[in-house]
């Protein structure tokens, strides 16, 4: 049997071990450890990971564009927004969607894969902040009040679109039905 790997990340609050291979950082860590409410996790709901992605990915842009970061970080993050987008690295989601915190969770753990796999495609390794912040980059310019309730917004027009699909779909069935 293979042990577990951690790596060490820190926050206000203190260090905390995070999983190695994850892409996830200290703050989902404290939320996992701390916000057990449900079964429910964000990854269950792939066109809300996808959402707030594009969220992500369209803060970073314009953040390149108005010169508020470096273009460098602002492409990596924009590769691994994509990368989310694509359907990658959403096993990395795991916060509880019945959660404290009025999204801080959600956002942060958003913030913390990006900024983790934006490391790696700089040729950096998770964890080492300084070359891309979860917080500083990442998130640059946001607020969770902002980037929270826009990505449920986002995520529930992507669903109705599957949702309109079903049910063109059940409106043929039945038309066949009746003829």
């Amino acid at each position: 049997m293979s042990e577990e790997k951690f790596r060490i990340e820190s926050d206000l609050l203190g260090e905390l071990q995070v999983p190695a291979e994850a892409y996830y950082g200290v703050q989902t860590q404290r939320a996992l450890n701390n916000y057990k409410i449900s079964n429910t996790r964000m990854c269950d709901y792939p066109e809300y990971v996808i959402a707030m992605a594009c969220i992500k990915l369209a803060a970073a842009q314009t953040n390149k564009e108005l010169g508020a970061m470096d273009p460098k970080i602002a492409d990596a993050i924009v590769e691994a927004c994509r990368e989310i987008i694509d359907g990658k690295w959403h096993e990395n989601f795991p916060i509880d969607m019945i959660q404290g915190g009025a999204g801080t969770s959600v956002n942060m753990n958003v913030n913390e894969v990006i900024a983790n796999r934006a490391l790696e495609i700089m040729g950096h390794e998770k964890g080492e902040y300084q070359y891309c912040s979860p917080n500083d980059h990442v998130n640059c310019g946001q607020s969770t009040n902002d980037a929270y309730p826009t990505s449920i917004r986002l995520a529930l027009i992507r669903m109705n679109i599957h949702l309109v699909g079903a049910l063109t779909g059940l409106i043929s069935a039945f038309r066949y039905k009746a003829e």
